[in-house]
């Protein structure tokens, strides 16, 4: 099974690398990334606090893209999408519109998703969604 990169997994892998700090995804697994948080992860450029940092987040993303392929919002990920809004809703735990997005991809391609270690809890609440969670190993 591949993995889904929720946006919080890209800033936990961010704030890892900028502590010295090495990333743990268990498995060699095949990893894509949804047009939704590549959008997501570039609003982190474009409101980063300088140009120095901006140009860091870019090219630290520009790396993640080389290796991961971004996956187009197609038809069969919309079904998906509209179920689980349908799931959730019926439940009254609906979770961001965003997130609804990440998780309708991964259904759809029969993926888990891989998400920060702070954000995993409304994912938990799409069925059948398999959560992982990034972890990172201490500083060297």
């Amino acid at each position: 099974m591949g993995l889904i990169l929720d946006t919080s997994a890209i800033i936990a892998w961010e704030r890892a690398m900028s502590e010295g700090r090495k990333l743990d995804l268990g498995d060699d697994e095949e990893i894509a990334l949804p047009a939704i948080v590549w959008a997501e992860a570039l609003i982190g450029v474009r409101l980063a606090d300088s140009a120095s940092r901006a140009a860091q987040r870019r090219a630290r993303l520009e790396a993640i893209r080389r290796v991961v392929e971004v996956q187009s919002f197609t038809p069969e990920i919309a079904e998906h999408y509209a179920d689980i809004f349908a799931e959730l809703n019926a439940v009254g735990t609906m979770i961001p519109q965003n997130d609804l997005s990440v998780a309708a991809t991964a259904r759809a391609m029969n993926f888990g998703v891989l998400v920060g270690p702070r954000d995993e809890a409304h994912f938990r609440r799409v069925l059948g969604l398999v959560v992982r969670v990034l972890k990172t190993s201490p500083a060297e």
